[in-house]
């Protein structure tokens, strides 16, 4: 490709998915000049492959179970997801895979959008590829250049499985057509998501595990009550096995596994990967700089290099949209105060503490996670575990969710968990998880709690509403001897 062109922007972005787009957003609040460049759909992974897609598949089979579990309701439903209808809303939440309306929302917040794979030629230089175009651009960062370009998933080195052609999370939530049979690797939340959502719309599901429970990053009681909920759903869920060999023909994938039972072969017609994802730095041409990573500190700026800044999956801090767009809005922030012409912001900066609006001091310890299996599963902080592991003295206290009003009415037979992680020493909540339908809705007071460090004697006057699922938190706050 020959070069066309050559733009100069006070910041550069690259990375047009809800991370760069809430980074470029508050990087212009000062007035500085901001391009975006994106490779594929400005919306990124979360609009159209990732969050919304994957949600939209899942939250039908959602609404037919609570259905089921009200009386009254329950004898009304006669009738299974028509998988049709399903694909057909979750294309609504993609937008048909078109961007235009994120376009449009780029050019009315004033920011400038190029098309094209970015990598570095130099020090807050970049150059520009459009392959469809067969055009070049020379781009020229003022003062700082943000990545924000996401991460990519790990297809394990088995022999046969890349020539398969398997699905990732992006081929599993832009499915045209439900498969009879569908094997998954992978029990992390990708796995148990699409696991769910496909035994809802009727498929044959085997979920791989190469470990003993799904969910290794939640609490073992909640990766125990999905494991037994997607062998209720009629998954045939496989702990402590490895998958040796794989190969696709004209009869569909076939997988050679080797687990308890000893070795044997699984057919499926389909063969989703979900077995981890990287950050997706291989093309930017971060030689230049000297660096193989992007590691930042709190106020995501690269060590070494002041108007080098990363946010979301490709700095491997975090690995969700939301804590994403987290960092983004501070990376965003430091960039407006440290370029801009607003000098009082600029000394804010300068005097930022641990918890000012400058540093993404939740990424260490207050990082909130949803799984939207049945029962969805909710956590924020640390794990029983991960406390201990720091060195605090801790106490786990859990109560039965099912046992409050709220919850006995929103559904007969409610089943679901609650459990605060309590610091003996500090009096205050450190983690806390949650199971059961709808479970989500109760994790922002806990994110709450924990980021504030709020003391459990003053989190005893914050009443919840009667007859409400919240009211578990006054019989977690009583069984801690309250």
């Amino acid at each position: 490709m020959s070069e066309d062109q050559t733009l100069s922007y006070d910041v550069v972005v690259i990375g047009g998915g809800a991370v760069g787009e809430n980074a470029a957003d508050r990087a212009a609040r000062t007035g500085l000049s901001v391009l975006v460049v994106e490779r594929e759909l400005v919306g990124g992974e979360c609009s159209y492959w990732a969050c919304m897609p994957s949600k939209a598949l899942l939250r039908p089979g959602s609404v037919l179970a609570q259905a089921r579990a009200v009386p009254g309701a329950a004898e009304l439903i006669t009738g299974t997801l028509d998988p049709a209808l399903v694909l057909a809303r979750r294309d609504e939440f993609t937008s048909h895979w078109d961007d235009h309306g994120q376009v449009e929302w780029l050019e009315s917040a004033g920011l400038a959008l190029l098309r094209g794979s970015a990598r570095f030629t130099g020090e807050k230089e970049l150059l520009v590829e459009d392959e469809e175009t067969g055009t070049s651009t020379r781009v020229i960062a003022r003062h700082a250049v943000i990545v924000a370009s996401g991460s990519e998933p790990v297809i394990p080195g088995i022999p046969g499985l890349a020539e398969s052609q398997p699905w990732t999370s992006r081929e599993a939530t832009a499915v045209e057509q439900v498969p009879g049979r569908l094997v998954i690797l992978g029990g992390g939340v990708v796995g148990v998501e699409m696991a769910t959502a496909y035994r809802d719309l009727g498929a044959e599901v085997t979920l791989i595990v190469r470990g003993d429970r799904v969910l290794t990053g939640a609490e073992p009681f909640a990766a125990e009550e999905v494991g037994t909920a997607l062998r209720d759903l009629g998954v045939d869920l496989r702990f402590g096995t490895e998958t040796t060999a794989v190969r696709r023909d004209s009869g569909g994938v076939h997988l050679t596994v080797t687990g308890p039972q000893g070795e044997s072969t699984l057919d499926a017609d389909e063969l989703v990967v979900a077995t981890g994802r990287r950050p997706r730095t291989a093309d930017l041409g971060l030689e230049v700089l000297g660096l193989d990573g992007l590691t930042v500190d709190d106020a995501l700026q690269v060590p070494g290099h002041d108007w080098l800044f990363a946010v979301g999956d490709v700095t491997g801090r975090t690995a969700t949209t939301h804590q994403g767009k987290y960092d983004a809005r501070v990376a965003g922030d430091v960039v407006a105060a440290r370029f801009g012409d607003d000098e009082s912001l600029r000394e804010q900066e300068r005097a930022a503490g641990d918890w000012s609006r400058f540093r993404a001091t939740a990424d260490h310890a207050a990082v909130p996670q949803v799984v939207f299996t049945r029962p969805e599963v909710a956590w924020v902080g640390l794990t029983e575990q991960q406390a201990r592991d720091a060195g605090r003295t801790v106490r786990a206290v859990s109560y039965p969710i099912g046992s409050v009003a709220g919850a006995s009415v929103s559904a007969d037979g409610y089943h679901g968990t609650a459990q605060i992680v309590v610091d003996e020493d500090a009096g205050v909540i450190v983690g806390a998880t949650f199971t059961g339908p709808d479970a989500a809705e109760l994790l922002q007071t806990a994110t709450t709690a924990v980021v504030a460090g709020t003391p459990l004697d003053r989190l005893w006057h914050a009443v919840p509403a009667y007859p409400t699922v919240s009211e578990v938190w006054l019989r977690l706050l009583e069984t801690t001897g309250l």
